[in-house]
């Protein structure tokens, strides 16, 4: 009897666009979470929150954003800190498995040369579902495993605090640094810990590694164990584009931090030499996704903010927890502006030749989020008084899903609140949908039209 009920659902899941999916299972998530997030046992004083302040939490948290409108641990009960974590996780773990599930699924569409082309780059065989979801599942388990045991016992032993809520702490940080979601149980997020490493830098390799993409660290694990056997390393073009863009935006970072803020008296100014260093480092971190903070972002220099802003907007590698156009864009937009000042007719890197549709995919993306970020910060300028450069900063922090605020979330009105909400749904699901879908619709013209070369620049 159930069967024949469920046939009609069961066809259209199969017939829906993948792309949909992704977005329809984002949607569901984020009503289920705003359901349980509006019952009075959410927040600690037992009262119904507003539904439009559950929504944003909702959203902020499956998207793995971290921005918030209420003190997460002022506000919520544990039931309503509960649920924003089982979000947390769910949009990490969920949206990863999806990116590695919608790469098969690309693979399986292409010709057969370009499927083997799909399975050299991303080192994930068409037949090996299972055993990337048990992966994926594993580097989850151990990665936050680890976190949380160490920031339990530096929470413990290093400040005092109470085993239980160190666990607690413990677990909850760890979930959130691993997903890449900026949302911490302290008003002032880990303003706290700005001279504590044993705290930071534990968060800092979380957010890494879970910024990195699956795919990375997955290849890198059969490296490693193959590199052990041959004793040669052969890593794929996404890997070595990832590993590089992530190192050279993690130190540009840090550096720029270092130079703006280093007398700064509002953020790195009062801070020994040593923890301005660690201070700027996680900052350089966290700002490409996760939405930590151990410095006040409200007093940074406004130069500092702007890089930030970038950082933000270029974001951590694919099928990750990671936000932004992603680095593997930036690197191949980046490649194609050197081929063009050279005068070369291709662009490429490592010696590998770029496809041209790759170049379209990443231009595309890139200007969709200029775009968006455009439109959505002018709109939020029309409702708010604030500066532009606030505002643009608050608009990129959401589209990029990082979380970092420079104050301005807690006081946003109605309508500009369900615009941050929408910029995150969409910079959190808007970039593997596009890329997705152009990859499912590709096809080959027949003919061609004749060509003209209109004037550039």
């Amino acid at each position: 009897m159930a069967t024949p009920l469920l046939r009609p659902l069961r066809r259209w899941v199969m017939d829906t666009h993948p792309a949909r999916m992704v977005a329809l299972a984002f949607g569901v998530t984020v009503v289920i979470g705003t359901t349980l997030l509006a019952l009075p046992v959410a927040t600690q004083d037992g009262t119904t929150p507003p539904l439009l302040t559950a929504l944003f939490t909702a959203t902020s948290a499956a998207c793995v954003t971290g921005l918030a409108v209420v003190d997460t641990s002022g506000y919520w009960s544990g039931f309503g800190e509960g649920v924003i974590l089982v979000l947390i996780q769910a949009g990490g773990f969920g949206i990863m498995t999806l990116a590695s599930l919608l790469a098969l699924l690309i693979a399986g569409k292409l010709r057969l040369r370009m499927t083997l082309h799909a399975q050299a780059e991303t080192k994930i065989g068409i037949g090996d579902v299972r055993q990337v979801l048990l992966r994926v599942g594993t580097i989850t388990v151990v990665v936050e495993s680890v976190t949380a045991l160490i920031l339990t016992l530096r929470f413990h032993f290093g400040h005092g605090d109470p085993f239980g809520q160190s666990v607690y702490h413990g677990i909850f940080h760890s979930v959130a640094a691993f997903n890449n979601a900026g949302f911490g149980l302290r008003a002032d997020n880990l303003v706290h810990y700005a001279e504590d490493p044993w705290v930071l830098m534990p968060v800092a390799f979380a957010v890494i590694t879970g910024g990195l993409g699956f795919p990375v660290i997955i290849e890198l694990l059969r490296h490693r164990a193959r590199r052990r056997a041959t004793g040669r390393r052969n890593w794929s073009l996404h890997l070595k584009l990832t590993v590089l863009m992530t190192a050279v935006l993690l130190v540009a970072g840090t550096l720029l931090t270092l130079g703006l803020e280093w007398g700064n008296r509002g953020t790195l100014g009062p801070l020994a030499v040593d923890d301005k260093v660690v201070g700027a480092f996680f900052h350089s971190t966290v700002s490409r996704t996760a939405g930590f903070n151990a410095t006040d972002i409200a007093a940074m220099e406004p130069a500092t903010l702007l890089g930030t802003s970038v950082l933000m907007f270029i974001g951590g590698g694919s099928a990750g927890t990671a936000g932004g156009i992603k680095v593997t864009t930036f690197a191949v937009l980046g490649a194609a502006i050197i081929a063009e000042v050279r005068g070369e007719p291709t662009s490429g890197a490592f010696r590998r030749k770029l496809a041209p549709h790759v170049l379209r995919q990443a231009l595309t993306i890139a200007l969709l989020g200029v775009g968006v970020v455009i439109v959505s910060t002018l709109a939020l300028l029309t409702l708010v008084d604030a500066s532009t450069d606030a505002v643009l900063f608050e608009a990129v922090s959401a589209f990029g899903t990082v979380g970092l605020t420079a104050g301005l979330t807690p006081t946003l009105p109605g309508g500009a609140q369900l615009i941050v909400i929408a910029l995150m749904f969409i910079g959190r699901v808007g970039p593997i949908t596009m890329v997705s879908a152009l990859a499912l619709r590709e096809r080959k013209r027949r003919y061609q039209h004749p060509e003209e070369r209109p004037i550039i620049g």
